[in-house]
C-alpha cells in the first residue's frame, strides 16, 4: 500500500486551533446578533422622546436612573448614559468585523474614535449616576458597576496609547478588552433573562433587586468574558498545548448556548415588548 493510499484513508489529526477559531467565530456572531437587536431597541424606545422633549423625555422610560426634577446634572448624565449606549452596543461589533478595518480603513478609523469616546463619557456618566442616585440594589452592585467604569476607562487609555505608538497587535487586544467590558450593560441583561427561563429566578430578589445571582453577575457580567478573552489569548501563542485549547472550546460552547438563550429571552421578555 503506497504513501497515496494511506494519505486518503488516514484521519486527519484533530486541528484544536482551528476549533478555537471556529467557536469564537460562532460566539461573535451570536453576540453581534444580539447586540443588534439591543440597538435597534435602543434607537427606537429611547431616541424619540429625547429627540422630542429633551431631558424631560426621560420621563416613562423604563429606567432605574430616569428623570428627576431639580437634578439637571444627573439627568444630563442619564441621557448622555442611554444616547452613547447606541454608539457602544451598535459599533461595538462593528467595529471589529475584519472586512471593516480591511475595505473602510477610514470608516473604521472613525468609528473606532467616536465608540471609544461613547464608551468613556458614558462610563463617567454611568459612574456618576451610581454614586449619587442609588436607584437599584446596594453598595455590592454599585461597587460591582465602579469597578466595570473604571475598567473601561483604562482599556479605553490602554487602546488609544498602543494606537498612537503604532503597535497595532496590542491595539486590537485592548480594543477587545474595551469592547467587553462596554458591553457588560448587554452582558448583564442577556445573562439574567437567561437565567431567569432556565431557573425562574433562583437567587434574585425581583422587588429589592438583589440576591446571590445579581451578587456574582455583577462581577461576572465583566470579568468572565475577560477571563474567556485571555484565555483566548493563550490559545493562540505558539506553546499553547492542544488541551488547553480543547478545554478553551468546551468552556465556550456552554456559555455560547447559555448567551443565546439569553438573547432570546432578553428579547421575548424586556425589548421586543416595549418597542
Amino acid at each position: 500500500m503506497n504513501d497515496a493510499v494511506l494519505s486518503q484513508t488516514l484521519p486527519r489529526p484533530f486541528d484544536t486551533r482551528r476549533a478555537v477559531n471556529l467557536s469564537v467565530k460562532i460566539w461573535f456572531y451570536i453576540a453581534a446578533i444580539g447586540h443588534t437587536i439591543f440597538f435597534a431597541y435602543i434607537l427606537a424606545v429611547f431616541y424619540p422622546p429625547i429627540a422630542e422633549s429633551g431631558l424631560y423625555g426621560l420621563k416613562g422610560l423604563h429606567l432605574p436612573a430616569g428623570f428627576r426634577e431639580g437634578d439637571t446634572l444627573g439627568n444630563l448624565a442619564s441621557v448622555s448614559h442611554v444616547l452613547l449606549a447606541a454608539i457602544v452596543i451598535g459599533g461595538g461589533p462593528l467595529q471589529l468585523v475584519p472586512a471593516v478595518r480591511r475595505y473602510a480603513p477610514n470608516f473604521h478609523r472613525w468609528l473606532g474614535r467616536s465608540y471609544l469616546l461613547a464608551a468613556v463619557i458614558s462610563s463617567i456618566a454611568g459612574l456618576y449616576m451610581t454614586w449619587t442616585r442609588h436607584t437599584f440594589g446596594n453598595q455590592v452592585s454599585q461597587i460591582s458597576i465602579a469597578m466595570d467604569g473604571i475598567l473601561i476607562l483604562v482599556f479605553a487609555f490602554m487602546a488609544v496609547r498602543t494606537a498612537m505608538a503604532r503597535r497595532i497587535t496590542e491595539h486590537r487586544r485592548w480594543a477587545l478588552r474595551l469592547f467587553l467590558a462596554a458591553s457588560a450593560v448587554w452582558f448583564f441583561r442577556v445573562a439574567l433573562m437567561g437565567w431567569a427561563m432556565l431557573t425562574g429566578g433562583w437567587g434574585v430578589d425581583w422587588e429589592s433587586f438583589t440576591g446571590p445571582f445579581l451578587y456574582a453577575l455583577g462581577f461576572g457580567q465583566y470579568l468572565l468574558p475577560l477571563a474567556m478573552l485571555e484565555w483566548y489569548f493563550y490559545c493562540q501563542k505558539r506553546g499553547a498545548t492542544p488541551g488547553t485549547q480543547i478545554a478553551f472550546v468546551s468552556a465556550l460552547i456552554p456559555l455560547t448556548m447559555f448567551m443565546a438563550i439569553g438573547i432570546f429571552a432578553a428579547t421575548m421578555g424586556l425589548w421586543l415588548p416595549r418597542i
